[in-house]
């Protein structure tokens, strides 16, 4: 039994607690209660919904075309590949428009050094690697039997590790996966 402490505005959960083990994880699907206590059908969690136009998608084909995920699925490797994606915090990000295709260029201040470029996407993906392994990492210390103290004290470098990576949120189109700082609510 979970117990659902985020949801969107549409109802569905986002971030439930463990009822057995106190953990928190992201909603991995499955069967919904009704008020009555009677399953509703089961709903995708929010992120698997993308569409497959990501220019990185996370989701394989195989995953985006099969049928959402029941408590009688026997689909092991579909069900662990979501569960690592959930738990490693790996989530769809989309470059805005703007930027897709474009050159990223490091032009150096001396004129006879050589400039470097890349894609943006390729820049891109990095900063969102370095996002989700921020998450992983604030996940391990929430989780972990440090004292109180120090938890806080690697949650502020967490934080102000998010806060000097808000530059980097003009490159992304949608501004639920840009970075906040200990400003923000959310990570």
């Amino acid at each position: 039994m979970h117990t659902v402490i985020a949801a969107d505005g549409e109802g569905t959960p986002l971030r439930v607690v463990c009822g057995y083990c106190q953990s928190e994880h992201n909603y991995r699907g499955g069967p919904r209660m009704a008020v009555s206590g009677a399953p509703l059908a089961a709903t995708p969690p929010p992120r698997a919904r993308a569409a497959s136009s990501e220019p990185f998608p996370i989701v394989s084909e195989r995953e985006r075309i099969a049928p959402p995920m029941t408590p009688t699925t026997v689909d092991l490797e579909l069900l662990l590949r979501r569960i690592i994606r959930e738990e490693a915090g790996v989530t769809p990000a989309v470059p805005a428009e703007k930027w897709r295709g474009g050159t990223l260029v490091l032009r150096p201040g001396e004129e006879e050094s050589q400039e470097k470029s890349w894609p943006i996407e390729t820049f891109f993906h990095k900063i969102v690697m370095v996002r989700n392994r921020l998450r992983t990492l604030e996940q391990q210390v929430n989780a972990s039997d440090l004292p109180d103290d120090v938890k806080v004290k690697l949650q502020g470098y967490v934080s102000a590790c998010y806060g000097s990576l808000t530059s980097f949120n003009v490159l992304f189109a949608d501004e639920a996966d840009q970075f906040k700082g200990s400003g923000g609510q959310d990570k």
